[in-house]
């Protein structure tokens, strides 16, 4: 249970349903910081002796002025540039094998977004349809387990993620962030099926590009998996 809080405390309610405090202002913008409150987390103000979520007390308004708030597919608040440069394409790292005219008639069935720092892309658990390309920025991938934050990768320009998503429109497998205001390129299961009927010839070395990156990760992640085995085998043949 939490301690009595003073006039300039706050008490946070997490996510694991627990009340965390009281702590004072600037440990409360610390949490902030480190994505420990979001803008949806609720707040106790004893100053006001009121509950409010996070992004409407006063004194932390001014972290999430970027719109950094999650909707139903768990994207947040993300602007749309006009247009995308084919040539910005040559970044992402599996379309490196298609011709400038191939990426051209690509950028058609794809959209531009601008993504403010600290931004939630994608959120852990919730349905996904949609494929991301990063062209400038820095984002981490995370899962939240009691209320803390666990890195899994840290994804950069000519990286992507969703893929999977993109085909079988399964829960996200965790929380994709904005480590840096980026600029991404989303394609999503409805475009991809748009490409496939209008332009089979683009949707081929696309997907085949897709189909040769899960390959490897499919690969690595056998290796991985019989090198540990050989390894508890050759473990309990020493201990025995």
């Amino acid at each position: 249970m939490a301690a009595i809080a003073s006039e300039t405390d706050f008490i946070v309610w997490g996510i694991d349903q627990t009340a965390y405090g009281p702590v004072e202002l600037p440990m409360l913008v610390a949490w902030v910081k480190d994505e420990r409150v979001t803008a949806d987390t609720w707040i106790y103000d004893a100053k006001n002796s009121s509950w409010q979520k996070a992004a409407d007390l006063p004194e932390l308004q001014m972290f999430f002025r970027v719109g950094v708030r999650a909707t139903s597919s768990g994207a947040a608040g993300l602007s749309k540039p006009k247009g995308i440069d084919a040539r910005a394409l040559r970044r992402i790292k599996i379309l490196a094998g298609m011709t400038d005219d191939q990426l051209e008639r690509l950028t058609q069935f794809m959209e531009a977004e601008r993504v403010p720092q600290w931004a939630v892309i994608v959120k852990q658990g919730d349905p996904g349809d949609s494929m991301y390309f990063i062209l400038e920025g820095e984002l981490r991938v995370r899962i939240n387990v009691l209320g803390k934050e666990s890195i899994l990768a840290t994804l950069s320009v000519g990286d992507f993620f969703g893929d999977i998503s993109l085909f079988d429109h399964g829960p996200r497998s965790a929380d994709v962030v904005a480590n840096t205001d980026s600029l991404l390129v989303r394609i999503s299961a409805a475009a991809l099926d748009e490409l496939a009927t209008h332009a089979p010839e683009i949707a081929t070395p696309f997907l085949r590009a897709i189909g040769r990156t899960l390959t490897a990760r499919i690969r690595a992640d056998n290796k991985r998996y019989g090198d540990s085995v050989k390894f508890n085998r050759a473990s309990g043949q020493a201990a025995a």
